[in-house]
């Protein structure tokens, strides 16, 4: 078990990418404390875990509030071995001049702020079990994206701030890196998908646009993110790892 006795403080781990993960992180020995907005959602899904696992809400995007949810972990398990920032909104997909300023800061603050959040109140505890940092980014913060510019800063952003958190935390011993799926079928993207026109077209390209001809589950992503946690990747750090189905390679389309 690559993770055993491991506590992971996941957020938006109810949903999604988050809970593929979180289930990847307690079949392989993980405790998981869940963190999502909805208060229901995080103890749903934690408790779907099992009982040793927790689950509550909590606003990324609010400092007092990641204060106390980090807090609480501690309480419980008397331990932090990672933190996996995962929340993450991807609206508005828009151009950048029709952009209002609430739906950039949102964005931001949401996506990027949050990591500021989560290591200033989990750092002493990393720092003690020289335990390790992922954050979730997006394959489109390396390559960009059309009509989705604010949303690529904030992941753009996170790869840079991944490697130089990766720098400065070195010295602790507490690595950092990041995981970059492109495509990936979730609820949020398949309801986008059903409310597209021409829904099956649109299931097509996602299909296409990944060298390996399929757009994939949150589980393939899961995969990566436990072996970034575990000792196996133990001199891995600042890396941003692509799990993409070679999608940054150049669209795939079938002859």
């Amino acid at each position: 078990m690559l993770l055993k006795d491991k506590v992971i403080f996941l957020t938006g781990g109810s949903t999604g990418i988050g809970w593929e993960c979180a289930k990847a992180y307690a079949a392989e020995g993980a405790r998981v404390s869940i963190v999502a907005r909805s208060k229901d959602g995080a103890a749903n899904a934690a408790a779907g875990l099992g009982s040793e696992h927790m689950g509550f809400s909590c606003d990324v995007s609010n400092d007092a509030e990641v204060r106390v949810a980090i807090e609480r972990t501690m309480a419980h398990f008397g331990r932090l071995d990672a933190v996996h920032n995962n929340a993450g909104i991807g609206s508005p997909v828009k151009l950048l001049h029709d952009t209002s300023d609430e739906e950039w800061d949102a964005l931001f603050n949401i996506n990027l702020k949050s990591v500021l959040y989560t290591t200033r109140h989990a750092f002493d505890a990393l720092r003690e079990s020289k335990g390790c940092i992922l954050n979730t980014s997006s394959l489109v913060g390396v390559i960009g994206q059309e009509t989705h510019a604010a949303y690529t800063a904030t992941k753009g952003g996170m790869n840079t701030l991944t490697k130089s958190m990766a720098l400065d935390y070195a010295k602790f011993g507490i690595r950092v890196n990041a995981v970059c799926p492109a495509g990936t079928w979730t609820p949020m993207l398949r309801q986008w998908c059903a409310e597209q026109p021409n829904p099956a077209s649109v299931g097509r390209y996602l299909d296409e646009i990944h060298a390996l001809g399929y757009c994939p589950e949150g589980d393939v992503i899961a995969d990566a993110c436990v072996f970034l946690l575990s000792d196996k990747a133990r001199f891995v750090t600042g890396h941003i790892m692509h799990v993409s189905g070679g999608a940054e390679l150049g669209y795939h389309r079938p002859l």
